[in-house]
């Protein structure tokens, strides 16, 4: 009998030891997986539950013209409104909804949600005049309410020009990060770097005061000087408005001015512009009517068209303008001279591969010519047999030279290329085309810098938006140089176009756009 009991005892202190040690095996797991695995989570956990972390937003840093002097971008201080739910008592959250919704307009009941929610903190109102914010103040004081409502100072850019270069400047969204031109393609030194309030809350998540507050200062945005000139920026795009007015433009236009010995960009006029302080404001009159009836992606469609900076995104034929790569190609291989009388004769048309093709004047031939006769009356059969002489392959050669088939590296978005055939498709009527300026593409601001190529005795430019970049706390400036890409053509040849480009104005078929010698 005794030994039965014996033997039932050890059974029962057996299972009781396993099942202690099966216990302790589960918790061991238990509290591995919690170290491991849920360790990140729970401490975020923690650290969102025991602390209210609120964002400065730093001063984005002010944008100039080329002279240092005229503001194209600033930005003004404002407020910003949040709360700490958790820390407004119960019985005063639909006084403080009610309060937000009388001083910032707001509506009533999704600003009561915000107030009752169980988060540690909600935005309620962004970039707010002081005047608004000091009612905010002047009602907590009245109605002794001393946390749970954060006021912090704001940024928020403003245009002082307002349309003025609107497509080379660029504009904000309203987190204040370019989204389009020098905003955008310049962001990263222009946001400096946000600084934080971090307060430790007690146990219940009250706050503590200001010994539990860690403040961590904003880091302003560095400053630009561009190389845009205002008083010639407001001069192109008074001149380029009237004329795509009396021209009727359905299309628009646009003028790009450069400083040939260093790639500045002195103007960048699109017509039509839009206001930088309204962005999202359409100017076409007959869209802006029908905005309602539009779809999200038809509106986005009409706002991307209105932001589109045509000189470096859109593409078009140059025609005769391009008979001076031509010219250039000709003189520096040394198949032709400028003032050689009677060298070439037009007769009103040239047969290449057996196809016609005809001189814009046909009708009464331009008769013996030299190169510069040839350019002043824009003869298209000169040119055509000039090309075919350079050949496909030489001719291509001075496209990429002058920087017609690649982008120029210009510091802005959206820049696209020319566009040609590929050179193992050229063959002597597509050479002859070219030659001339037809049945290929090229961007405005390639154009303006292949032309400055030549007004810089051959050297080609990398066009330069950004001049100086200035740390406005410390005062430091940093220079950015002019970028010599590479000599296209001798100082020779480039000379010789110039004076053959002088006399386009002054004796040639350009001379009645002008009205008057140059």
């Amino acid at each position: 009998m005794i030994s039965n009991l014996n033997v039932s005892r050890r059974k029962r202190i057996i299972y009781m030891m396993f099942a202690s040690f099966v216990i302790l095996f589960l918790l061991i797991i238990r509290i591995g997986f919690i170290q491991f695995v849920q360790g990140a989570w729970l401490s975020d956990m923690a650290y969102n539950q025991q602390s209210l972390d609120r964002v400065i937003n730093p001063k984005r840093g002010t944008i100039y013209d080329a002279t240092g002097k005229n503001v194209l971008a600033v930005s003004a201080t404002v407020e910003t409104v949040t709360i700490n739910p958790i820390n407004i008592p119960e019985e005063k959250k639909e006084k403080v909804a009610k309060a937000f919704s009388d001083i910032f307009e707001l509506d009533y009941e999704k600003t009561l949600k915000k107030v009752k929610k169980k988060s540690s903190i909600e935005t309620i109102a962004k970039k707010i005049d002081k005047e608004k914010t000091d009612k905010l103040r002047l009602w907590m004081k009245e109605n002794n309410i001393t946390v749970g409502i954060n006021i912090d100072e704001d940024t928020k850019r403003y245009y002082p020009n307002n349309d003025l270069g609107s497509h080379f400047i660029g504009f904000c969204g309203s987190d204040n990060q370019g989204l389009d031109g020098i905003e955008a393609k310049y962001e990263n030194i222009l946001k400096g770097s946000k600084g934080r309030i971090i307060r430790v809350t007690d146990a219940k998540g009250g706050e503590i005061g200001k010994e539990g507050e860690d403040y961590i200062a904003a880091t302003d945005g560095k400053d630009l000087v561009l190389s845009l000139d205002m008083t010639i920026q407001s001069i192109c795009e008074k001149y380029l408005k009237e004329a795509c007015i009396d021209n009727v433009c359905t299309d628009g236009g646009n003028i790009v001015a450069m400083n040939p010995k260093t790639g500045d960009i002195l103007a960048m006029a699109t017509y039509p512009n839009y206001n930088l302080n309204s962005p999202y404001e359409v100017t076409d009159e007959q869209i802006k009517a029908n905005w309602n009836t539009l779809t999200a992606t038809e509106r986005n469609n009409h706002l991307q068209a209105m932001w589109r900076n045509k000189a470096i995104a859109d593409t078009y034929e140059p025609g005769s303008t391009f008979k001076t790569i031509t010219s250039s190609a000709s003189l520096q291989e040394g198949i032709t001279t400028t003032d050689k009388e009677g060298e070439f004769c037009c007769t009103g048309s040239i047969e290449i591969a057996g196809v016609r093709i005809k001189c814009w004047r046909h009708y009464r031939p331009h008769g013996s010519e030299s190169l510069r006769q040839a350019l002043m009356n824009s003869c298209n059969p000169v040119f055509i047999g000039l090309g075919q002489k350079v050949g496909v392959e030489k001719y291509y050669g001075y496209l990429k030279k002058f920087g017609f088939l690649d982008k120029t590296g210009i510091e802005l978005p959206g820049e696209a290329k020319g566009i040609f055939l590929n050179q193992n498709k050229v063959g002597p009527v597509e050479l002859a085309t070219i030659s001339f300026g037809q049945r290929f593409e090229v961007t405005p601001l390639q154009m303006v810098t292949a032309v400055s190529t030549i007004a810089n005795k051959g050297v080609r430019m990398k066009p330069r938006v950004v001049k100086k970049i200035i740390d406005s706390k410390t005062g430091e400036i940093e220079e950015l140089a002019p970028q010599e890409v590479e000599r296209v053509i001798d100082e020779k040849t480039a000379n010789d176009v110039l004076s053959m480009m002088e006399s386009v104005v002054a004796e040639g078929t350009r001379k009645k756009c002008t009205g008057k010698r140059i």
